[in-house]
């Protein structure tokens, strides 16, 4: 069982909106002692952090994604989420989870992160 899955991802239309969701191994990762992130990497382009949580729920922003995802933790769960409306075109990629145990601040940078997933697709066209 991976440290962490993400899940949610899909084909869309632009415009339209998704769920991603990243469910953290209880026996392995207790999402409470890490601050979270959300990177994106699409195909031919560098892997880029969208948004980030700390350990208080405080959350940080890629300007190009602002206004349009919403990253949130729930801790009960063990699991991080983010919700994405008005997707472009340009939001497709592989989106992944990172966790980075703390002490940790934001952003957590490309390599500031303990454990990652492997990703779920997110693909939007017409």
């Amino acid at each position: 069982q991976p440290y962490l899955a993400e899940s949610g991802g899909g084909s869309v239309q632009p415009g339209g909106s998704l769920r991603l969701s990243c469910e953290a191994s209880l026996y392995k990762l207790r999402i409470s002692d890490y601050c979270m992130a959300w990177f994106r990497q699409a195909a031919g382009q560098e892997r880029e952090e969208v948004a980030s949580i700390d350990t208080e729920g405080r959350a940080l922003y890629v300007d190009s994604v602002k206004g349009r995802f919403t990253v949130s933790r729930d801790n009960a769960k063990n699991t991080l989420y983010l919700q994405i409306d008005s997707l472009k075109p340009e939001d497709t990629a592989t989106f992944l989870c990172a966790a980075k145990r703390r002490p940790c601040t934001l952003p957590m940078g490309l390599y500031g992160y303990n454990y990652m997933g492997l990703g779920t697709q997110v693909t939007v066209s017409s």
